[in-house]
């Protein structure tokens, strides 16, 4: 039997929706929709979805695993405006690909990855957009950087040649309580209002995914990284 057309089935609409939640979040704590980049992460979604996504006006995508991404990057390649983040775990031997072809990473958690990245980053690009990310919750399981080292090691990715330190992100533990969120998202916020006069580049907050978009933009994010509520659950 062939299954009805739904909003489950067409990512164009569930961008639409997205949207709308973050203009109206960000309307409600007097920002501006604009101050606010979506990042679809379309990690296990193939190609057809990501092209659906740009051909209604989607163009920052976002993937965490390096070999999906690469066969992706070589099926997308006449679109030639897409602005590829890496936003996944960072591993020292998968270093080159993400220095060679993505724009922005946002996983950089200890000082040995970035010189890495930076190494690594072709001549004839432009230095690698990069985000610290910072374990605010305190998770043993999860990565960042412990908030009580980010100095030190934003003072040294600060000086390497082929990277441009651009922010903060985090993913702290989920919940469905939105004072908690704003609490975490919050505690990013201050973190990177504290490194903001050493380091004027600094002006980015990635943080919010589907589920707390609306938390992380009161409390000042200007990237939100959305999967599942623009591509749905992967069966």
């Amino acid at each position: 039997m062939q299954r009805a057309s739904s909003i489950i089935d067409d990512p164009a609409a569930r961008l639409e929706g997205v949207r709308d939640r973050i203009a109206r979040a960000a309307l409600a704590v007097g920002r501006a929709p604009s101050a606010v980049t979506l990042i679809a992460v379309s990690k296990t979604f193939p190609t057809e979805a990501l092209r659906a996504a740009y051909a209604a006006g989607q163009r920052h995508f976002g993937e965490s695993y390096v070999q999906e991404v690469l066969a992706k990057m070589a099926a997308l390649a006449d679109l030639p405006d897409i602005v590829c983040h890496f936003i996944g775990p960072l591993q020292s031997n998968k270093t080159r690909p993400i220095a060679e072809r993505f724009d922005w990473v946002h996983s950089v958690d200890r000082l040995k990855i970035a010189e890495r990245l930076s190494a690594q980053r072709p001549a004839d690009r432009a230095p690698l957009q990069a985000c610290l990310q910072v374990n605010v919750s305190g998770e043993a399981t999860k990565s960042g950087a412990d908030p009580d080292a980010l100095g030190h090691l934003a003072d040294a990715v600060a000086t390497l040649p082929n990277l441009s330190l651009r922010g903060l992100m985090t993913i702290p533990e989920p919940s469905d309580d939105p004072l908690l969120q704003r609490r975490r998202f919050a505690s990013l916020r201050r973190l990177l209002e504290a490194q903001a006069p050493k380091h004027p580049g600094m002006d980015t907050l990635s943080m919010g995914m589907s589920d707390d978009l609306e938390s992380a933009i009161a409390e000042g994010a200007t990237f939100v990284r959305v999967g599942r509520a623009i591509f749905g659950i992967r069966a």
